[in-house]
This record gives C-alpha cells, sequence and structure tokens, in this order.
C-alpha cells in the first residue's frame, strides 16, 4: 500500500511487542508527535504529503514549514504564548530545539530563519532510527488502521480536501472553518532607511524591528487607500469567518479610522529620530532570516490582490521603492468542533483509534499547534506502558490549551494560548500583578505534573538548556 519499507515496524522494547502507530502530516504538530514518540522508543511511520501534493500556502519540500511569519511570539513567561513555549522547553520540544537554534533577533519575541528552521527539522526527523518518513498524501486515514494499531492525524489547518470529507464523514457533522491571512515580505534594497529607523518598543532589545513612523497625514491616507483597495473574494459557496487573533489589515480598518492606531500601528514607546517626537503610527518590520535580507510586515496580513498590495503598502513611509519578496495571501483553515467530536486524549469520539493534533483541533498559532503534537505524542506514547497519562493541569498552559479543546461551550471557536484560558487565581491578584501570578502558579503546577507522571515512566526526563522556573515581566505580545 505504502511506497516505503516498514523496517522499523513491529520493533520489541524487551519482552513486549512496540503497538504501531503512523502519525499523517508532518508539519509542527506531526513532527512533534513523532518525536515524542521517537524519544520513548516507539517506532512511528510519518507520512507527509509534500512533495507531491503542495497546499495552496506551502512551497517548501520541508517539513514543519512556517507559513505566515517567522514569529513564535513572545518569550516573556508573563505571556501565555511564552508559558507555552517554556512548558514545551520542559517536555524536550523539537520546535522549541529548533528554534534556538536557528532564531534571528526579535526582541522579546522569538522568531526563526524559516528556511533553516525547516532544514532542521526535517534533518532531526529523517535521521532518526524510530521515524519512517513516507512522502506520501493519504486521503483516507481509517484505511490506515488496518496496518497500525493507532493514528494521529496532524494534517493542519491546510487538510487536502479529500481527507478532510473524510474526516467530516467520521464525525458526523460538517467541518467548521475560518480564513487565515499571510503578510508580505520585502526585500532590504527598497527600504529607504533616512525614513526607517532601528528600534524596539521602549528600547527593550537590540533595535531588532526596523520602523516605519507615520504623520497623521500619511495615515491617514494608507488607511483610505486600505479600504477602497480591491481584495480577493472568497467562492461562493463559502462564508468567510476570520480568526480574530489574524484578522486581515483591511477587515480591521474597516471597524474605524483609528483601529490600526490603536491596534497593530500603536506608536507606543517609540520617537522618530528625524523629530525626537512620537509618530502618530508605525509600522513594523520584523527580520526574516538571519542575514535580514527579507522582512516581514508586521500586522499587515492581507487578502489584497497582488497589484494593490504594491500599491498600498508603498504608501508607507520609507517604502516607496519596496521590492516585495512575497505577496500576503488569504487560504482556508479548517478545524473541528473539538468539543463535540474529540475524547480528553484528542482522540474522535466516533473512532478512538483515530486522533487528532494541531490546528486541525482548534488551537490557533505555531507554538499551540506544536504543544497539541507534542501533548499527542506523549499521550500516545504513554499509552504504550499500558498507562493512561493525565492531562495537564488547568492552571498551565498546556493544561488549559487541552481543557478549551475538551470543554463544550456553544460556539466553538479556535484560540491561541492565553491566561484566560485559566482559572482565576484565588486570592485574585491586583491587576499589575496578574501576569506575574498567572505564570507563578502555572510554573509550580505543572512542574508538580511533570514530576509526578513523566520520570516514573522514563519519558523525557530532561529539560533543554534555557529552563526556567520564575517568570519575568513583559508584555503579553
Amino acid at each position: 500500500m505504502f511506497r516505503a519499507s516498514h523496517n522499523n515496524i513491529g520493533a520489541q522494547s524487551g519482552s513486549r511487542a512496540v503497538p504501531r502507530i503512523a502519525i499523517v502530516g508532518a508539519g509542527l504538530a506531526g513532527c512533534e508527535a513523532a518525536f515524542a514518540l521517537a524519544r520513548a522508543d516507539v517506532p512511528v511511520t510519518l507520512f507527509e504529503m509534500k512533495p507531491e501534493t503542495f497546499s495552496p500556502a506551502h512551497q517548501s519540500p520541508d517539513l514543519a514549514e512556517l507559513v505566515c511569519s517567522n514569529s513564535l511570539r513572545s518569550n516573556e513567561l508573563t505571556a501565555g504564548v511564552g508559558l507555552l513555549k517554556q512548558e514545551m522547553r520542559d517536555l524536550g520540544s523539537l520546535s522549541m530545539s529548533a528554534a534556538e537554534t536557528c532564531r534571528v533577533p526579535a526582541g522579546k519575541a522569538l522568531a526563526v530563519d524559516r528556511a533553516r528552521f525547516g532544514r532542521h527539522i526535517t534533518a532531526r526527523i529523517e535521521d532518526n532510527p524510530h521515524i519512517t518518513l513516507i512522502r506520501q498524501r493519504i486521503d483516507d486515514a481509517y484505511a490506515l488502521l488496518s496496518e497500525f494499531e493507532r493514528v494521529l492525524i496532524a494534517s493542519g489547518p491546510l487538510t487536502h480536501e479529500a481527507l478532510s470529507a473524510h474526516l467530516a464523514a467520521l464525525v458526523g457533522a460538517r467541518h467548521l472553518y475560518f480564513y487565515d491571512a499571510i503578510a508580505p515580505i520585502i526585500g532590504t534594497g527598497g527600504i529607504d532607511r533616512s525614513i526607517v529607523f532601528s528600534g524596539s518598543r521602549h528600547s527593550d532589545g537590540e533595535g531588532d524591528y526596523l520602523n516605519c513612523p507615520m504623520d497623521e497625514t500619511e495615515y491617514r491616507a494608507f488607511v483610505a487607500a486600505l479600504l477602497v483597495a480591491e481584495k480577493i473574494r472568497a467562492h461562493a459557496f463559502e462564508e468567510e469567518r476570520h480568526f480574530e487573533g489574524c484578522m486581515p489589515i483591511e477587515a480591521l480598518a474597516e471597524r474605524g479610522e483609528m483601529t490600526l492606531a490603536f491596534g497593530p500601528f500603536k506608536p507606543t514607546g517609540f520617537k522618530d529620530p528625524r523629530t525626537g517626537a512620537r509618530p502618530f503610527a508605525i509600522v513594523q518590520l520584523r527580520a526574516e532570516n538571519t542575514e535580514r535580507a527579507a522582512f516581514n510586515l508586521v500586522g499587515c496580513q492581507t487578502k489584497l490582490t497582488y497589484p494593490e498590495q504594491a500599491r498600498v503598502f508603498r504608501l508607507i513611509p520609507g517604502l516607496a521603492r519596496a521590492e516585495f519578496l512575497r505577496f500576503g495571501s488569504m487560504h482556508r483553515n479548517t478545524f473541528v468542533n473539538a468539543p463535540v467530536v474529540l475524547a480528553p486524549d484528542l482522540s474522535l469520539r466516533a473512532e478512538p483509534r483515530l486522533h487528532l493534533a494541531g490546528q486541525i483541533t482548534g488551537v490557533e498559532g505555531y507554538v499551540e499547534s506544536a504543544a497539541c503534537g507534542l501533548l499527542a505524542g506523549l499521550l500516545l506514547a504513554v499509552r504504550t506502558r499500558g498507562r493512561e497519562l493525565p492531562a495537564p493541569p488547568p492552571t498551565s498552559a498546556m493544561g488549559a490549551l487541552l481543557k478549551h479543546l475538551v470543554t463544550p461551550v456553544k460556539h466553538f471557536q479556535p484560540s491561541n494560548c492565553n491566561f484566560g484560558l485559566m482559572p482565576e487565581p484565588d486570592p485574585r491578584p491586583k491587576k499589575r500583578e496578574r501576569k506575574e501570578a498567572y505564570a507563578r502558579r502555572a510554573r509550580a503546577d505543572f512542574s508538580v505534573w511533570r514530576a509526578a507522571v513523566l520520570p516514573e515512566l522514563g519519558i523525557f526526563s530532561e529539560s533543554l538548556p534555557g529552563s526556567t522556573a520564575e517568570p519575568t515581566s513583559g508584555p503579553d505580545t
């Protein structure tokens, strides 16, 4: 059936046979799950449809390709996603290790050289003796159960139509869906450095961002052009549902003329070196690679047509001659109604031998997707030892994310990791101490959980270098 040998399937660990596990999709979630299983000496077969088939947004044959941005967001423990990253490091996360190796300067955020990141993870997967990588598209995950005891579907938000239809039939309900937008990337050659300046907000960091200051006239002209620009429309049979945390810039502008100035273009913490005064608004550019030869227009994810992107974004001061290396785009992201279709172990209620992980479950973001894959791999690894892994505490970042997926709600929506998913600390902290209180409690409770359930089973007992236990103050970015 498959175009590869399974010479590591059916391997023995002591006197017992290791259950056979297949993973469909080698994005962040699939690679994390495969690596977690491999570290537990569980043979796994990982199926990846590239380069046989590419989604509309993917371009590289490498695994774990980062599509929308090169930023893994805040590295601060006082941000939900920063806390989640630290918990992943505590569990030996593949993507966190790769991110540190391929890191590019981004102030308090963790950003990576995307090409190096993909190559690094691909090499780690291909070199692992417990992982068989098969480059083949899978349209029917249920059929894999004839050869594998369990199958983990980690096909991502751009799941192929055939597999989406198959999954929809399995869960007995139509998929929920939303649209995601990608920001443009420009080269350095067309950036006017007499206008654009290096710097980080409130001088935190080493000036890792380039900043395009706008006065009021320039800002209002940009917004006006944005509102009338031609947009790529969805198919007539598809209703657009945007994830709130990744709204197209033009959709934000439609909410009011000042929405961008109080949102992604907020100038707080900056001074224009030319005037010594705070700009009316500011557009930030974040390095895409180690060489700083390409920059992402932060917060400028869009569904404008390519010609309109060139026209409108060149209205940003300092970008009149901008060279576009990649235009922004819009694509459909698919996810299931997780509280209805998923059990607490991320298996399908309709077929417990099939599990889901990553953004298709309804977690949103690179880090959240990887964390979900890591947790799914842990759950399956522990199950091969005849045990069940207790869920991480809901006061932790990983536990709160899992709770979000399995808690019934009237209208389920994808979510990033944030403190709003966690129960309020008791006693309730003062507002200025709130994030530190959440982070400190999360670190303590997660450490207790990890100490109780993982070393006992001989899985992932070591942390990656750089683990810390105490939160540091900083914005939840």
